[in-house]
C-alpha cells in the first residue's frame, strides 16, 4: 500500500530488505535447441564489443559509478574489464585485478564450500541436528530439528532478523556474540518453506569454526583462499590495512557522496572483500568440480553433490541447491548466486555443463533500484546471446479453468522472508503482495515487474503454472483443498515464497484507514483541549472537578498517543538510515516508543473510557457524549494495532 509518502517509504524499505537476496529472474524451461551456428561465438572480441555497447550508457543513465565484468571459459579468464569509476572523486577506474569489491551474499558460497569440505571429511553430517555442533542451543520445535542441509537450502524456518546486519560505523559484535544474542524465532517447520536467511548462513560459518578449531576467517584463508591463490580476498572486518588503498568506494548514486565501508555482523553471510580476478579463480574451481590448476578445494563427487542436490518447492520453478541456486535458461543448467550490500550489487552465474562463468559487480545502487534490473537483464541477454534456444512450446489451459484459477490466486500475500514476532511485522500493512486476476484469465502482481517497471502478466500453461506473457520465466502455486498455500516465481523461488495473509491482516487498507482516522481524532482532541480550556476560562464556565480532570487527562493522553504514533511512523520510514541504524544506537528510540505506547495507547484507552463515563454521568451534551465514544474507539484501534504488531513487546530484538 502506498497511501502516503511515509507509508511508501516503509514499503520501499521492506522491498529493499526482500531484494537484498538479489533478483536473479531467469526461467527454468526446456525448449528445443537452437540451430547450430546461430549464436555469436563466445570469444573475447565478441563479448567485449557487446558489453561496450551496453554498460557505459546503462551505468550513466542509472547513475551507477562503476562495474566490473568477468567471463571465464574452459578453465581460463576469457574477459575481465572494468567500467566507470571505483572512486568518482578521484576518477579512479574500476580494475578487475586491483579494485576490491564487496560481493555481498556471494560470500555465502565460500561458507558453503567450507561446510562441504568438512562434510567430505566426515566432520559434519548434513542431516544431523545443528545443536550437535553448536556451543549454544537453537530452541527446538515439535516438528523436528534444524540440520545443516536445511541451512544450506535456506529452509531452517527462521524469521528474518535485521538488527546488526550492517553497522556503519563501528565494529559489529563478534560472530558468536551476534548469533547468541539474535536468535530468530522459528516460524516455519524446518525443510518446508524457503526463507532466505543470513542468520542461518552465519550459523553455518560458526559451526565451521567450532568443528575446525579455527576462526572462520582463518579457516577460509587456509583452506579456500590459499589453494586457489586468492591473495586479494578477505572476510576480516574492519578491512585490513593492506587492502584499503584498493577498496572501491560504494555509493547510493554516483552523483552523491560515497558511503562508509559496510560492516556485517553475520560475517560468513556477506562480509567478503575481493578482486574480480580472485573471484574468477573460485568460479573456475567450481566449474572444474573443485579443481584449480594442481590444487583442489573439493573432491569431484562432493562438488557434484553440491551442484546437483535440489530442494523442490513449487512445480517447474528454479530450486535451491546446496548453497547455489538454479537460474537455468534455454535448456542450459546454470547455478548461481547474487549478492547485495547497501552499496555493492553483484551476480555470479556458472554454466555448469558448458564450463562458462559470468560475473558482474556494481558499486552503486543507482536510481530506483536500477541495479537489480540491469544485472538481471544483462545476465539474461548473455544467456540468450551465447546460449540461445527457440521459444518454449507450452501447454494450454481452457479459458474457464484459467479464470477460476486466476480468481483463486487473487488476494494478498506475505513473503516468507519476513518477521512475525517483532515490530517489523507491521510491514504486512505496507509491504504485502497483491495478486490480481485479469478479465482475460491472466494474473499479475506489482512485486514482479518488467524492465520498464510495469507489472508482468502471467498466462496459465498448466494447472497452477503460469508463464510470463513477455518472457520465459514461470510462476507456480501449491494448492490444497481449493486454497492457495504458497506461490512464487523463478525470480525468487529458491529463496522466497509468498503465503496468504491470515484473514485479520488480509485488508491492510482497512487497517490503514482506521489508524489514519484515529490519528485525526486524537490530533483534533489534543488541539481542541487547550482551546476549550481557554474559552471556559474566558467565559468563567468551569466544569465540575472530576469532569475537568478527566478532560485534561484525556487531552494529554491524546497528545501523547499522537506523538507516539507519529514517532513509530518516523522510525519505520527511516529504519536502516544513518538516523535509525539497525544497531544498538536505535535501542533508546525503541524503548521510548514502546514505553510511550503502553502509557498513551493502553493508558489512554483507560482514561478515554473514564472520561466517557464521567461525561455521560455528568450530563454532558449530546455532541460531547458522542465524541467520547469516537475518542475511545480511536484509542482502542491504536492499542489493538500495537498489540497485534508487537509495538508493545518491550524488546529491542528485531
Amino acid at each position: 500500500m502506498k497511501q502516503t509518502s511515509v507509508f511508501s517509504k516503509i514499503a520501499t524499505f521492506w522491498s529493499g530488505v526482500l531484494l537484498l537476496f538479489g533478483q536473479h529472474g531467469l526461467a527454468q524451461s526446456q525448449p528445443a535447441p537452437s540451430t547450430p551456428g546461430s549464436a555469436p561465438t563466445l570469444d573475447r572480441a565478441d563479448v567485449e564489443t557487446w558489453l561496450d555497447g551496453y554498460l557505459p550508457y546503462a551505468l550513466e543513465s542509472a547513475d551507477i559509478a562503476g562495474a566490473i565484468v568477468v567471463v571465464v571459459k574452459d578453465g581460463k579468464i576469457l574477459l575481465r574489464k572494468g567500467y566507470g569509476y571505483a572512486d568518482v572523486a578521484k576518477r579512479e577506474p574500476m580494475d578487475p585485478g586491483r579494485t576490491l569489491i564487496r560481493p555481498g551474499s556471494i560470500s555465502k558460497l565460500f561458507t558453503w564450500t567450507a561446510v562441504m569440505q568438512l562434510a567430505e571429511q566426515g566432520r559434519i553430517d548434513l542431516d544431523a541436528d545443528i545443536n550437535t555442533y553448536l556451543d549454544f542451543k537453537i530452541p527446538g520445535r515439535s516438528d523436528g530439528p534444524i540440520t545443516m542441509r536445511h541451512l544450506m537450502t535456506h529452509t531452517p524456518g527462521f524469521e528474518q532478523p535485521l538488527r546488526n546486519m550492517f553497522t556503519q560505523p563501528g565494529l559489529p559484535p563478534p560472530l558468536d556474540v551476534y548469533l547468541k544474542s539474535n536468535i530468530p524465532q522459528r516460524i516455519f517447520p524446518a525443510g518446508k518453506v524457503p526463507a532466505y536467511s543470513n542468520y542461518g548462513t552465519a550459523l553455518a560459518g560458526h559451526i565451521v569454526a567450532l568443528v575446525s578449531g579455527l576462526s572462520f576467517d582463518t579457516y577460509v584463508e587456509r583452506h579456500i583462499f590459499g589453494p586457489l591463490g586468492m591473495r586479494n580476498a578477505t572476510f576480516r572486518q574492519p578491512l585490513p590495512a593492506r587492502f584499503e588503498p584498493h577498496m572501491a568506494q560504494g555509493y547510493d548514486r554516483a552523483s552523491g557522496k560515497s558511503l562508509p565501508y559496510e560492516l556485517a555482523a553475520p560475517a560468513p553471510a556477506g562480509s567478503m572483500a575481493v578482486t574480480a580476478d580472485d573471484l574468477a579463480r573460485f568460479m573456475i574451481a567450481h566449474l572444474q568440480k573443485g579443481a584449480f590448476g594442481p590444487n583442489r578445494i573439493l573432491r569431484p563427487e562432493t562438488a557434484d553433490m553440491m551442484h546437483r542436490t535440489p530442494y523442490p518447492v513449487l512445480p517447474g520453478l528454479q530450486r535451491m541447491l546446496l548453497g547455489f541456486y538454479e537460474t537455468n535458461r534455454n535448456g542450459h543448467r546454470i547455478i548461481a548466486h547474487g549478492g547485495d550490500t547497501p552499496a555493492f550489487h553483484s551476480d555470479m552465474r556458472l554454466y555448469i555443463d558448458d564450463n562458462v562463468g559470468f560475473l558482474i559487480s556494481m558499486n552503486s545502487s543507482g536510481r530506483d533500484y536500477m541495479h537489480y534490473f540491469m544485472r538481471g537483464n544483462l545476465a539474461e541477454q548473455f544467456a540468450d546471446r551465447y546460449f540461445p534456444a527457440l521459444t518454449p512450446r507450452d501447454g494450454r489451459v481452457d479459458a474457464k479453468t484459467a479464470a477460476a484459477h486466476a480468481k483463486m490466486m487473487a488476494g494478498r500475500y506475505d513473503p516468507s522472508r519476513t518477521s512475525w514476532s517483532s515490530f517489523l511485522s507491521v510491514s504486512a500493512l505496507m509491504g504485502s503482495v497483491v495478486v490480481e486476476a485479469h478479465d482475460d484469465g491472466t494474473i499479475g502482481t506489482s512485486e514482479l515487474q518488467k524492465l520498464n517497471g510495469q507489472p508482468k502478466r502471467w498466462r496459465e500453461i498448466a494447472p497452477f503454472v503460469w508463464r510470463n506473457v513477455d518472457g520465459k520465466d514461470l510462476l507456480s502455486a501449491n494448492v490444497k483443498d481449493g486454497k492457495v498455500v504458497m506461490f512464487s516465481s523463478d525470480e525468487l523461488s529458491p529463496a522466497v515464497v509468498f503465503l496468504p495473509l491470515p484473514s485479520w491482516r488480509a485488508r491492510p487498507d482497512l487497517w490503514f484507514y482506521a489508524i489514519a482516522a484515529s490519528l485525526l481524532v486524537l490530533l483534533a482532541t489534543a488541539i481542541l483541549w487547550p482551546v476549550r480550556s481557554f474559552l471556559r476560562w474566558r467565559t468563567a464556565t468551569a466544569l465540575p472537578g472530576p469532569v475537568r480532570t478527566a478532560r485534561h487527562l484525556t487531552g494529554m493522553a491524546a497528545l501523547g498517543a499522537s506523538a507516539t504514533l507519529i514517532g513509530w511512523l518516523w522510525l519505520l520510514s527511516n529504519l536502516g538510515s544513518a538516523e535509525v541504524p539497525l544497531t544498538a544506537k536505535t535501542d533508546p528510540i525503541l524503548w521510548t516508543l514502546q514505553i510511550a505506547g503502553a502509557l498513551f495507547f493502553g493508558g489512554g484507552l483507560l482514561i478515554a473510557l473514564w472520561n466517557g463515563w464521567r461525561t455521560w454521568a455528568g450530563g454532558g451534551g449530546r455532541a460531547a457524549r458522542i465524541w467520547t465514544i469516537v475518542l475511545a474507539l480511536a484509542f482502542l484501534v491504536l492499542f489493538v494495532t500495537a498489540l497485534a504488531f508487537h509495538l508493545l513487546d518491550f524488546s529491542t530484538a528485531y
